[in-house]
Order: structure tokens, then C-alpha cells, then sequence
């Protein structure tokens, strides 16, 4: 395998001029533009018909390990069911991001709306440090967890 990272992680949202403000407010800006429509061939590449879609690709500002999300509104077609209703499911359940400081970054979110899904909760495991994490979700509900190593 010739794998040497992660490109992006694709979060599908109902508003993307909603869920954009979102993300900046976790310290991500937007990079590129996406396209509104795409050829035939990127289409069948993920296995859709021809679409409309609103987005960008954003990148994380700071990131000590560049990080990228690609924030999509598929305006045609559409698909307005929300991700999932527990973390338990099969397939990607949720998006990680390394904080150096949870409590000013708890705050920080608590000050514009942002519910947390518990307090920190703290994770030890065998010959590592401990660390503390939180979850809570975007405006359509997908999961996100600020991680304090």
C-alpha cells in the first residue's frame, strides 16, 4: 500500500451557510469552493446520478496535523433523514479534533449554543496518558468530540 494520509472526512449538511459558521467557529476556513456540478464521470466516482451540491473544502487553522472537512449540501438530490440516532451504528460515527485547552474551547462553544452531549469524561489506557473528551453535535446532529490529550 502506498497510503501516506488522510485527505478529508465528508460531512453532508441541510444548510450549508449554517453549518459553515458552525465550523469556523471550531477554527476551520474555507479553502476551495466545490462546484455546483460536476461531470458525469466525477458523479459515477461516488456513485451518484448527476447532483447539484453547495460546499467547500475547509481546513482546520491551526492544526498541528493538517486536517480537512468537505461540508457538503446536496441540493439535488436531497436527503433530509438526520445521520443516526446512537453512536453504535455501523459506518463512521464520529469526528474527532485535538484540543490543547477543553475547558476554554468547552466554553467557548457553550458561549454560542452548543450543548454538550456529558461533562468531560477522562480516558486512561495501558502505558499511555490520560486524556479527556467531550462530545456534542453539529447543527444536523453529526457527532463531534474535542479530545485533550
Amino acid at each position: 500500500m502506498s497510503i501516506t494520509g488522510l485527505v478529508h472526512v465528508n460531512v453532508n449538511c441541510s444548510d450549508f451557510d449554517r453549518s459553515l459558521k458552525f465550523y469556523e467557529l471550531l477554527g476551520f476556513v474555507k479553502a476551495i469552493d466545490v462546484p455546483p456540478k460536476n461531470t458525469a464521470e466525477v458523479a459515477a466516482a461516488v456513485g451518484m446520478p448527476p447532483y447539484t451540491v453547495k460546499g467547500a473544502l475547509l481546513i482546520l487553522r491551526n492544526a498541528k496535523v493538517p486536517m480537512m472537512l468537505d461540508l457538503l449540501e446536496w441540493q439535488e438530490p436531497n436527503d433530509s433523514d438526520p445521520p443516526y440516532s446512537h453512536l453504535y451504528h455501523l459506518g463512521i460515527a464520529r469526528i474527532a479534533l485535538a484540543s490543547d485547552d477543553l475547558d476554554a474551547d468547552m466554553t467557548h462553544l457553550q458561549a454560542h449554543g452548543v450543548e454538550f452531549l456529558s461533562p468531560p469524561a477522562t480516558v486512561q489506557m495501558e502505558g499511555q496518558p490520560a486524556s479527556r473528551f467531550v462530545c456534542f453535535k453539529d447543527p444536523d446532529g453529526t457527532v463531534l468530540e474535542l479530545v485533550e490529550q
